[in-house]
């Protein structure tokens, strides 16, 4: 009886020692200088605690329960029951199952109240890769292939990291053969929805209004893209060559096109500027009373001629009688734009 005393003696001891080992003893089994009142969380009809009841509030603590952390069992995260213990990290308690692939914050992606993600493009925002474009549409397992479908393995971001089987196998034009960028957004843009001509940043040479040109074959003639002059001539020498309102090439006008073009299809309006130090014929009372340079120019290849009676013979009875009483009064068109410079009565 003595030795069997003396064991349970032993095991108290050991027992007292152990708790006093974890910071605690039978009389604190929340640890030393825990200090929060019993009755926070207990009652006095014994020890066992009804959490609906409690009237502690973990917002006191650096973790305030959201969500269904307010579901959990007290034990479930303190099975110490030495509350300072508990980490207020995810990982401790979670485990990972993107195995540290996007980090140990869950927070960037989850929060308390499910694990379901909704926000894919949000959090992507605040990545090194914003989904913009064709991305936006793509398949997360397209570009995060993994066999539990949970492994989000960092990618590299340049275009060529996914696009290199695109870029080799595109041939129109050779991407490879023509030694094009392997940089995808030199020549596309990324938040285009496709790789044609819509998605192609053309910027250096704008396609648009008479340029907007949906196939590339027709600027470009051979393999070499590169090769491809942007000099208005090197496209248009036959539209110069053929014109004859006026003729550009009787009247050696310059060669550069945008001299006097602007992009519009058709050519016109040109852009010479016939209104300031000339005749008003793109505003005033000849605006749309013309149809070709030589309504006017009538010697082909000579715009330092010009007619006015040309257009006004019809009403030159009733011209006659209102300059009767002008001095040196003459019906021919020199006369007409000497005293009429602008088109109208001054």
């Amino acid at each position: 009886m003595r030795r069997l005393s003396l064991i349970f003696g032993l095991l108290s001891l050991l027992i007292v020692s152990f708790l006093s080992f974890r910071g605690k003893s039978p009389e604190q089994p929340h640890g030393q200088n825990f200090t929060l009142s019993c009755e926070k969380c207990h009652n006095s009809s014994g020890w066992k605690v009804d959490q609906s009841k409690i009237s502690f509030s973990h917002d006191e603590t650096n973790f305030s329960l959201t969500g269904q952390h307010k579901e959990v069992l007290c034990k479930q995260c303190h099975p110490s029951l030495i509350f300072k213990d508990a980490k207020s990290d995810c990982y401790t308690c979670h485990t990972d199952i993107h195995d540290n692939t996007v980090g140990i914050e869950c927070s960037k992606c989850h929060t308390t109240n499910n694990w379901m993600v909704n926000n894919i493009h949000d959090i992507h925002r605040n990545s090194r890769f914003p989904l913009l474009g064709a991305h936006a549409l793509a398949d997360c397992q397209a570009c995060h292939p993994s066999a539990s479908l949970l492994h989000f393995k960092v990618l590299g971001i340049n275009c060529i990291d996914c696009h290199l089987t695109d870029y080799q196998g595109t041939t129109k034009p050779n991407h490879a053969s023509a030694g094009f960028s392997t940089n995808c957004n030199d020549c596309h843009f990324i938040h285009a929805f496709e790789w044609g001509t819509s998605g192609f940043n053309h910027e250096f040479f704008p396609l648009t209004l008479g340029h907007n040109i949906q196939e590339c074959g027709k600027c470009h003639k051979t393999p070499d893209y590169s090769s491809t002059s942007p000099e208005c001539f090197s496209c248009h020498e036959q539209d110069y060559n053929t014109a004859n309102s006026p003729n550009h090439l009787n009247s050696k006008f310059p060669i550069d096109c945008k001299t006097c073009h602007t992009l519009n299809p058709g050519w016109k309006p040109s852009t010479f500027n016939h209104d300031g130090p000339y005749f008003p014929i793109y505003s005033g009372k000849h605006q749309g009373e013309w149809n070709d340079c030589s309504d006017c120019h009538n010697i082909s290849g000579n715009f330092k001629a010009f007619s006015c009676i040309d257009c006004h013979e019809h009403s030159r009875a009733n011209t006659d009688d209102k300059h009767d009483e002008v001095k040196n009064y003459s019906y021919n068109s020199n006369a007409c734009f000497n005293c009429h410079p602008r088109g109208h009565a001054e």
